[in-house]
């Protein structure tokens, strides 16, 4: 047992005996169709706080010799799965976390002796852990020393890399990256080296940079935000998951998936995130808790940017809409990032933006993240008219709550002239960005459901509220036609489920847009029943 080579299992108990602890063990199986297989190269990226560790540590403590887990994963998911212990701690485990010894060099001023100090310390513990084997000079690195065991003992390793690209993310100097892609080339471009390979398992932010790392790489197969493929469900919270997690604890199941779902990953998956839902579920409130791991430059600095168009859709997307995107330029550098599509793309892969690989489309995925969106742009100068309507959106809701119908109109019209005269606003489309953006406060008080599923058809927005003391609302848009228009079609509708019990505290909302004159018209009528 070592640190690195074979490390016992306490990470992964860590993370078992935590409070909430969510049973991600049929990941292995996965894996062991890999195993000494073609196929048996995977890199696997994910935004930060989605779990990579945690299913590292338990990739290593299923496989490593260091320790004996069979009581632990035979109570698991795994276990209930026949044959799940093929490869069940009966193989070498080289475990390594990049950022972590990026870190500690950077902290020691050892950077330039990164790779070297890496090799130094795998040595010694190969060389405690195979006593019988005499190395030497030669193997006095991690590729001759598999290379070593495997000749005269037939012994297999699984390579697992942490956070494999911080030295892509860190734009460190252009030495210290052609030593890492020495390094890379040694333990993965090796022919005579690839039999003594069981599993090669790379976790990151970004994919595998495409011009640099892709040809020391290109062995792997990726699983990415874009394209998961059958890891979609193992990594982060699954809906039912999460919904499981909720009974458990009594949190509210609806306004969980509100806050931190909508990472879209096939037509059946639809991901959390989980560190934000033990966190919601621990803290007994649901809040933003990105910015507690980390800060919103990254999203601010890529918005910022000066691309064709980017301002226009970060409007749109802040007000709930999506927008066309090409993933398929992005080189996966940061000097890569030339265009809005490549700078979305890169938020995709960052978790701020959530990616529809049927239409093409990018999105906000949830109320969590859209808030670091708000924050981003709070203080700056070129989106400044769109926090003008920000801020008045509060205003808006309380003048929508108190019936005043001109003020809602004007409000409205503020909306339109501030942030959106350069839209082409004389469409239905245009109208109902506009709208979202304008009711943008409500989600601090509201689910906001876009055309919410009527007996006859869908309204355009209804508003439920989740705090005690606020009506409901059916917000009814019109063009071209009369308020009275939007107000008869609220009540020739028959609502679902969601809306039965509010009756006596719900708003009927009908908003009207003519063209010629460019102004809004409104009326508010509240349902007594």
């Amino acid at each position: 047992m070592g640190l690195y080579l074979n490390p016992n299992a306490d990470a992964f108990l860590m993370g078992v005996n935590s409070q909430i602890y969510v049973d991600k063990s049929q990941m292995v199986m996965e894996l062991n169709k890999l195993v000494g297989t073609q196929s048996n190269f995977v890199c696997l990226s994910r935004p930060r706080r989605f779990g990579k560790s945690m299913i590292g540590n338990l990739i290593s403590a299923y496989y490593s010799k260091g320790c004996d887990t069979r009581d632990m994963f035979s109570q698991m998911k795994v276990g209930e799965t026949e044959g799940f212990d093929k490869y069940l701690n009966k193989l070498n485990v080289i475990k390594l976390d990049m950022n972590g010894w990026y870190q500690n060099a950077f902290l020691t001023k050892r950077i330039r002796h990164l790779f070297s100090d890496l090799n130094k310390a795998l040595f010694e513990e190969f060389k405690q852990q195979f006593p019988s084997i005499k190395f030497g000079i030669a193997d006095k690195s991690i590729v001759g020393c598999i290379k070593k065991i495997y000749s005269i003992t037939g012994e297999k390793f699984v390579i697992l890399i942490d956070e494999y690209d911080v030295l892509v993310r860190e734009q460190v100097s252009e030495s210290l990256f052609k030593e890492y892609l020495t390094f890379l080339n040694g333990l993965f471009k090796d022919t005579t080296l690839r039999p003594a390979i069981a599993l090669a398992y790379l976790t990151g932010i970004i994919p595998i940079v495409r011009d640099k790392i892709q040809s020391k790489l290109n062995e792997f197969m990726e699983y990415t935000m874009l394209k998961p493929r059958q890891f979609a469900e193992h990594i982060g919270f699954t809906e039912q998951e999460v919904k499981s997690l909720c009974e458990k604890y009594g949190a509210d199941y609806n306004e969980c998936l509100r806050w931190y779902d909508g990472y879209k990953m096939n037509d059946k998956i639809s991901i959390c995130n989980p560190l934000s839902i033990v966190t919601a579920i621990q803290d007994g409130e649901f809040d933003s808790f990105w910015s507690a791991t980390g800060s919103f430059e990254a999203l601010q600095d890529y918005i910022l940017m000066d691309f064709n168009g980017i301002r226009q859709d970060v409007i749109n997307m802040i007000s709930g809409a999506s927008v066309p995107v090409n993933v398929t330029k992005f080189k996966n550098t940061l000097d890569s990032i030339t265009n809005k599509d490549n700078a979305f793309t890169y938020l995709i892969h960052l978790g701020y933006l959530c990616y529809n690989s049927k239409d093409k489309t990018c999105h906000i995925p949830n109320e969590e993240v859209r808030r670091e969106w708000i924050n981003s742009i709070e203080d700056e100068e070129d989106y400044s008219k769109v926090m003008a309507v920000v801020n008045a959106s509060k205003r808006l809701l309380d003048d929508t709550i108190n019936g005043d119908e001109e003020a809602v109109a004007k409000a409205l019209d503020a909306s339109h002239t501030e942030v959106t005269s350069h839209w082409t606003y004389n469409n239905e489309h245009s109208l109902h960005s506009a709208i979202y953006l304008a009711y943008f406060y409500a989600n601090t008080k509201y689910t906001v459901i876009k055309e919410l599923a009527t007996g006859k058809g869908f309204a355009d927005m209804a508003l439920i509220p989740y705090v005690p003391n606020v009506p409901a609302m059916v917000i009814e848009l019109k063009h071209n036609n009369t308020t009275e228009t939007a107000i008869q079609q609220i009540k020739d509708k028959v609502y679902d489920e969601r809306l039965h019990h509010y009756r006596g505290n719900l708003l009927f909302v009908g908003i009207n847009y003519d063209e010629k004159t460019k102004t809004h018209t409104c009326k508010i009528e509240r349902l007594e029943m």
